[in-house]
């Protein structure tokens, strides 16, 4: 029988914490009840550096359920990526099977079992798919929707409308340790392993307590992340840029030469004001772009430690 393993991130969600323990506890026994999975399958709670209780609930929820709830203390805040990385990593050595989800509980735990019956299946990758996002402001949903074409447009494949609700094996959980960068964007490194995958399909539910530790500043900073780590296309979309810009002058060029051959030229700055502006502004665009790629790779070069792990309730 196969031991799960559910890895929850948690960043300050004392409000969450019991009722997600409470919860997914459930999952497990009614998994163990129809004998999918092993009577030793627990749930990995990752505490993110919380500011508030959610520590000190794990604790408890593990004193009462010492084989169902076990934790991970990090250091300190390192961000929902690394975080997740680190439950995986630490559950993948006492675990045949993953299922990460989110602490919130938004994604609908009853698909798990469909999960299970996959990965017994043969697959290694189980994504969890929303099939609306109807739960989303109209400006998330829209910007949600632009953020996966322009993704898939960079080169970065991406499953639609997946977060980081999966499953994943043994085997794809040792595979995805080898991706040892230090920009993560895990949704986009999981389909370059190469696994048998597979999806199930849920309705996303609203937040029952807390508040979302996404806003827009953060998604957005994921966003440009994903496409930086995953893609180069930016840097060649730059040289398209400049070769365009070019054919531009030479045609703006040729313009005040015919003028001025046919004395319609008049004196004036402000085309050449807007001009400088222009490629002033675009100039400096590049550089930044370039130079937040040069930013990754100078702290890719320093192999620091992507997280610190400071306590492991296992036992």
């Amino acid at each position: 029988m196969d031991r799960l393993a559910i890895v929850v991130p948690c960043y300050n969600e004392e409000e969450m914490l019991k009722i997600s323990s409470e919860a997914l506890r459930g999952v497990l026994k009614d998994l163990i009840d129809k004998k999918k999975i092993s009577e030793d399958s627990y749930v990995l709670f990752v505490n993110d550096g919380s500011k508030d209780r959610t520590w000190e609930l794990i604790e408890e929820e593990h004193a009462k359920y010492p084989v169902a709830v076990k934790g991970v203390k990090l250091a300190g805040n390192v961000g929902h990526q690394y975080a997740l990385t680190a439950g995986l990593l630490t559950a993948v050595q006492m675990s045949d099977v993953m299922i990460s989800i989110d602490a919130d509980l938004q994604d609908d735990i009853a698909v798990m079992e469909e999960m299970i019956d996959k990965f017994h299946e043969g697959k290694d990758i189980v994504y969890g798919v929303r099939n609306k996002r109807t739960t989303d402001s109209f400006f998330k949903r829209t910007t949600a929707q632009a953020f996966y074409k322009l993704m898939n447009a960079m080169g970065a494949k991406t499953v639609y409308n997946h977060a980081d609700f999966r499953l994943m094996s043994k085997r794809a959980v040792e595979q995805y340790a080898k991706y040892g960068e230090s920009n993560l964007y895990i949704r986009g490194i999981i389909p370059l392993i190469g696994y048998e995958t597979d999806c199930v399909y849920y309705d996303r539910k609203e937040r029952v307590a807390g508040e979302s530790k996404y806003p827009l500043k953060k998604m957005l900073a994921l966003a440009f992340n994903g496409i930086s780590s995953l893609s180069v296309k930016p840097i060649t979309m730059i040289t398209g840029l400049g070769c365009i810009i070019i054919f531009l002058s030479i045609c703006a060029a040729i313009y005040a030469i015919v003028s001025y051959c046919l004395g319609n030229t008049e004196p004036g700055w402000t085309s050449l004001i807007l001009s400088i502006w222009f490629l002033g502004g675009v100039q400096l665009l590049c550089i930044g772009l370039i130079g937040q790629y040069i930013g990754k790779i100078y702290l890719e070069v320093k192999h620091r430690p992507r997280y610190n792990i400071e306590k492991i309730l296992s036992e």
